[in-house]
């Protein structure tokens, strides 16, 4: 059993690991605070094998706080440690502040100083990681974060301030940081190494908060980012995190007629999109036929009869589907296609297309499966 200790355990960045952390069964975790004492910080580090020293000032009312918070804590572990003769090993979250002249950097800088002579006079591994901005869920808004406080905002319809578009910030997913510290744990890493870097995706202010601003629109637009990329995983995640309970849930926009209702439900320009329809008993649906477009029909309550054949003429196919069978008819392009309620209730069917629908493009031509007529005309001219 590896035993950590977090300091600064309850801030944004330690409550994300702590939480990844509870996942694991071969470590015991302690969490240090400020709500904790200073000897209930000396025991846990003279239990622990693993330090993930995270705690810290970055937002002090007296810039003398920089040097107690940061400098001074770090100096006061390593001192601790080196005359109890400990050398656990040490993760410590420094900034890239540490590259600019401003009082923070500055104390980041002595904070890594002592950890590096600690590390020269015990042997202990010690791993800095100089990080860029951060974001992820429970960053705290408002305060050092600007994708925290846009997520915040727009997600709470509350204005924005951007104050040059333009500008180019570098940002850090909270996730990817975790992911390279539980790695950490279980690293053989030689005394006094520089922590790797970590994933870190620069764009421009304007950008960043279009892009939050999208997601927020989703609502009615239905439209979903590139999900191939993963800082809009990423940073959709986050905007998430932000939306307040009332907001969670919308309704889609409904249209009904005699046939029964349909509603689009998703959409991507490169994955298609998703719609869902309710359909009365024995009515039908669709024949038509498309020259590019697929399509999926699923079933998902009631039962109905799918049926389609070639635009150049054949043998109609016809394919029987139920809710409880869990089936998914392909429809290829130059068919057309129908389907039908043939149950005594509604019949419920999900919907999929390889094209997010263009009225200036439909690629949706009417054309009844059973049009025989048709079907013999086309057969006379191809002849």
């Amino acid at each position: 059993m590896t035993r950590i200790l977090i300091t600064g355990g309850r801030g944004f960045l330690g409550r994300n690991l702590a939480a990844h952390l509870q996942e694991r069964k071969d470590c015991e975790t302690t969490v240090f605070d400020r709500e904790d004492s200073a000897e209930d910080l000396k025991r846990w580090m003279l239990e622990s094998d693993v330090i993930f020293h995270l705690a810290g000032v970055n937002r002090p009312q007296n810039l003398i706080e920089f040097e107690t918070g940061n400098a001074g804590l770090t100096a006061h572990i390593c001192q601790f440690l080196q005359e109890n003769r400990r050398s656990p090993k040490i993760v410590f979250s420094s900034s890239i502040q540490v590259e600019l002249d401003n009082p923070y950097g500055a104390s980041k800088e002595k904070a890594e100083n002592a950890l590096r002579r600690f590390a020269s006079e015990t042997g202990a591994c010690v791993r800095i990681y100089r990080l860029k901005n951060l974001f992820g869920k429970w960053c705290r808004p408002n305060y050092n974060s600007v994708t925290a406080t846009f997520c915040h905002n727009i997600a709470n319809d509350l204005p924005i301030a951007v104050s040059d578009p333009a500008r180019e910030l570098d940002l850090s997913y909270v996730d990817d940081v975790v992911a390279a510290f539980l790695a950490e744990i279980d690293g053989r890493e030689t005394a006094g190494e520089t922590g790797a870097d970590i994933q870190s995706y620069r764009i421009q202010l304007g950008d960043l908060a279009g892009r939050i601003q999208a997601f927020h629109e989703m609502r009615t637009t239905l439209t979903l980012p590139d999900f191939a990329e993963w800082f809009n995983r990423a940073l959709y995640a986050t905007y998430l995190s932000y939306v307040p309970p009332e907001a969670r849930q919308h309704n889609l926009e409904i249209k009904s007629d005699a046939r029964g209702s349909l509603a689009e439900f998703i959409k991507q320009k490169h994955f298609g999109q998703v719609f869902v329809s309710r359909t009365n008993p024995g009515i039908t649906r669709g024949n038509h036929y498309h020259h590019t477009k697929t399509e999926k029909f699923f079933v998902v309550e009631g039962d109905g009869l799918i049926r389609m054949r070639a635009v150049g003429g054949g043998s109609v196919q016809e394919y029987s589907v139920t809710g409880s069978a869990y089936q998914v008819i392909d429809i290829p392009p130059g068919f057309t296609h129908s389907i039908t309620n043939v149950g005594l209730g509604e019949m419920v069917t999900l919907f999929w297309s390889s094209e997010m629908f263009d009225p200036n493009r439909p690629d949706t031509y009417y054309l009844p499966v059973d049009f025989v007529a048709q079907q013999k005309s086309l057969s006379l001219e191809s002849a």
